[in-house]
């Protein structure tokens, strides 16, 4: 249970990981403020450093004052001192503009409960590359003048890997600290953690943390080492409750080495870490229940994103204004929402008393006048945000009983706002009054804070009743989906201003697969055979290997029809791609949105989605006619072999306790992981036999290798997909707490796609079983 290189020590590839991490997320926060905010890009100063640094601090300053609801003004008022000349150019309408792309809640940096842990953490990081004068007082009062903020200073953030040191030790591994304890110790933890079942059970708890992490190698290797001890502790105390009286004295030893361990080398590391990298680690474990992350990141797939103009300080959006009104009509004057990933609290002001409270507010804790009720009947019952009123001494200044906001707890729209209140640790205030000519207008939005006891107590009610409504956060937005359309399903019907998309009913069955698609890509003969060969293989009564052979011979029609449609596509008049919008229904509708887009990949096809409420279960794919028919067609019978394989799996497989919908999913998306590579070699395969029917260049008729063919069309597909779609962003990673994972891979190697492979070294091609 090493991560060592050959020839380097734990403390200099801890070292060297987080390093190429912090680069890593820099270049990626730097593309978001350059392809997003392209002319606050090209105004940032060139005297700071390197400007991919430098614009990364900048858009996680821009999101941190979003979560810290500053105004717009701010925001713009640092920007001027930063950049020279600033003044001269319209910072505002660029700050706007820039909060209200999309970027901000997909790049999970860039979160509102996230943002300032990551300025912090980038401007230690600049710190580390400035040029030191040698007045070190100096040098901090020009660089927190420059960036107008704190610039964390020396600390064990610098250098967490030397923490350890503190107590004597290097930075090591689990294993290689019993070399230090007595032989009998050493000799069975090292035979307990190079246990294959030990390596598989670390191997897989950390596969489920990894994605958690953001690609964080050194959060990485901590997270190992937890998943360790949490392994060898599991296995003491299942012998310790059945040994003997001097085998349970043994074990204790055992665990005190390991207690050892965790204080004098793990836990001053990950003590040292910057505030964001723990959050990181400590939100990457989860226990019973789903994680605040899981809720809120299924959330923000649903959130729809405010335009420009809801960031304006001077007037309030029209969708709040009339939001306004419908709630004055009711004989409401407080309501809750999202702006964005921030949660905001609304509150319109009734009278003389209110306006001057509102004006005079601080958003301090101890002076706040809001109150949270949490659906409970009693109001005994609600929690409040901060201590009432009737605790201060100039308690008549401003009516009861205040600003209350009410959570219920049985939508789950609601408790996910509160979730992001409890994890945030603010929401912004928002004081509204009417207009003498109608309408509202924005009094004044302030910050308030939650005190740190009730953000607790909120996220336990919030995720208890998360958990009872919605076990998996995969179900989350079908869930608010259907409370707001009155407890119906819905499944929505292709956007109007998708342009030219292809949408004609296709002549497979598809909806029957759970897809609804359309356009005919292979021949009526074709597809009657591949349509046939398919039914065979889906027979309950065929036996495996009948399935198998069945299927293998549809795969191999398909792919051969492709890359012969191709090269007489590039004899005659060069086709042209075409672009069609698909809708899955569930279940794991989110499962069969990725396997589709696997398919569609390794098929030469090219797959978006396109995001937003509407667009939940809806897949955008670019390609041939003949590719992407033959994805259709295999995706609807892997859909199937996929859903059946994950029910067998969780009778045959699941841990005793394990909720059955968590490995499930963690069990499709291994089997999603195999089958695709799976494709992937089939199609080199079906590739290479023509190039060698086509001679030793692997030329068509026309002279062109099938290769050259294969790579022109693939490159006039993701022509099309960016001119559809100018501006992509990455997807963020999938995440997912069960432990079937592995078992689904196991089980994509015998799934029946019928792909060809040269298992036998030789170049003679064999169908995979």
């Amino acid at each position: 249970m090493t991560n060592s290189a050959a020839g380097a020590s734990s403390e200099e590839v801890f070292g060297r990981r987080r390093k190429d991490w912090l680069e890593a997320r820099v270049r990626d926060l730097a593309g978001v403020l350059s392809a997003d905010g392209s002319d606050l890009y090209g105004l940032l100063p060139t005297d700071l450093g390197d400007q991919h640094l430098v614009a990364a601090i900048t858009v996680a300053r821009v999101a941190a004052d979003q979560s810290r609801a500053q105004p717009v003004a701010h925001t713009v008022g640092w920007l001027e001192r930063l950049i020279p000349g600033g003044h001269r150019h319209d910072l505002a309408g660029v700050v706007r503009e820039l909060l209200s792309r999309p970027a901000f809640t997909s790049e999970p940096a860039l979160w509102s409960w996230n943002a300032g842990r990551w300025e912090e953490l980038l401007l230690w990081w600049w710190r580390r590359h400035q040029p030191r004068t040698g007045d070190s007082e100096r040098d901090s009062r020009e660089w927190c003048s420059r960036w107008s903020a704190d610039i964390p200073w020396n600390g064990d953030i610098d250098s967490p890997e030397r923490a350890p040191r503190r107590y004597g030790r290097e930075l090591v591994t689990l294993a290689e600290f019993f070399t230090y304890e007595s032989e009998p110790l050493q000799l069975l933890a090292t035979a307990v953690l190079e246990a294959s079942g030990t390596a598989a059970a670390v191997q897989d708890a950390v596969l489920l943390r990894e994605e958690h992490l953001q690609g964080a190698g050194h959060l990485g290797w901590l997270a190992e080492q937890q998943a360790c001890i949490e392994q060898l502790e599991t296995w003491r105390h299942n012998h310790q409750a059945i040994g003997s009286e001097s085998t349970r004295a043994f074990l204790a030893e055992l665990s005190e080495a390991v207690k050892r361990y965790m204080t004098l080398v793990l836990q001053p590391v990950i003590e040292a870490l910057s505030e964001c990298e723990r959050s990181l680690l400590r939100d990457s474990r989860n226990g019973s229940r789903r994680s605040a992350a899981d809720y809120l990141d299924a959330l923000l797939d649903w959130q729809a994103q405010p335009g420009p103009e809801a960031w304006r300080d001077e007037y309030l959006s029209t969708a709040v204004q009339q939001q306004a009104g419908e709630c004055r009509e009711r004989g409401e004057v407080t309501w809750h929402g999202m702006l964005g990933s921030v949660p905001v609290w609304y509150h319109i002001v009734t009278s003389p008393q209110e306006k001057a409270a509102a004006l005079a507010y601080s958003g301090a804790p101890s002076l706040s006048v809001v109150r949270i009720k949490t659906g409970a009947e009693d109001p005994g019952e609600a929690l409040d945000l901060f201590p009432s009123l009737q605790d201060e001494p100039d308690e008549e200044w401003y009516p009861e009983p205040g600003i209350e906001i009410r959570y219920a707890g049985d939508s789950a729209a609601d408790l996910c706002a509160l979730l992001a209140v409890s994890q945030l640790g603010q929401a912004r205030l928002e004081f509204l009054s009417p207009r003498a000519e109608g309408g509202y207008q924005r009094l004044r939005a302030v910050l308030a804070r939650v005190r740190p006891d009730d953000a607790v107590s909120w996220q336990r009610w919030a995720l208890g009743a998360l958990a009872a409504i919605a076990p998996d956060p995969d179900d989350l937005v079908d869930l608010i989906a259907r409370q707001e359309n009155g407890g119906t399903d819905e499944h929505d019907e292709p956007d109007a201003d998708q342009g030219s998309t292809d949408r004609s009913s296709s002549p497979a069955d598809a909806s029957a697969y759970g897809i609804r698609s359309a356009g005919s890509g292979l021949p009526t003969g074709l597809l009657e055979r591949v349509k046939a060969l398919l039914r065979k293989a889906e027979d309950p009564a065929a036996t495996a290997e009948e399935s198998r052979t069945y299927l293998g011979k549809a795969a191999e029609l398909m792919a051969k029809h492709g890359i012969e449609q191709a090269m007489l596509d590039d004899l005659s008049e060069p086709g042209r791609p075409v672009d069609r919008i698909m809708d899955l229904v569930p279940p794991y509708a989110g499962e069969g949105r990725r396997l589709l887009s696997r398919i569609a990949y390794e098929m030469r096809c090219r797959s978006v989605y396109p995001g937003g409420k509407n667009n939940r279960h809806r897949v955008h794919l670019f390609g041939f006619v003949p590719d992407l028919q033959a994805v259709e067609v295999l995706f609807a019978s892997l859909r199937l072999q996929m859903l059946d394989g994950a029910d067998r799996a969780d009778r045959l497989h699941r841990p005793p306790g394990e909720d059955a919908r968590a490995y499930k999913r963690s069990w499709m998306l291994g089997f999603i992981r195999e089958v695709s590579a799976r494709i992937a070699v089939a199609q080199r395969a079906a590739k290479a036999e023509a190039e060698q029917q086509g001679g030793s260049h692997g030329e068509g008729a026309g002279g062109r290798s099938v290769a050259l063919v294969l790579a022109d069309r693939s490159t006039v597909v993701e022509a099309r997909l960016s001119a559809h779609y100018p501006k992509l962003i990455k997807s963020r990673p999938t995440t997912f707490k069960g432990t079937g994972y592995w078992q689904g891979v196991a089980d994509g190697r015998h799934a029946d796609i019928g792909g060809r492979t040269f298992a036998d070294g030789t170049g003679n091609a064999q169908l995979t079983h």
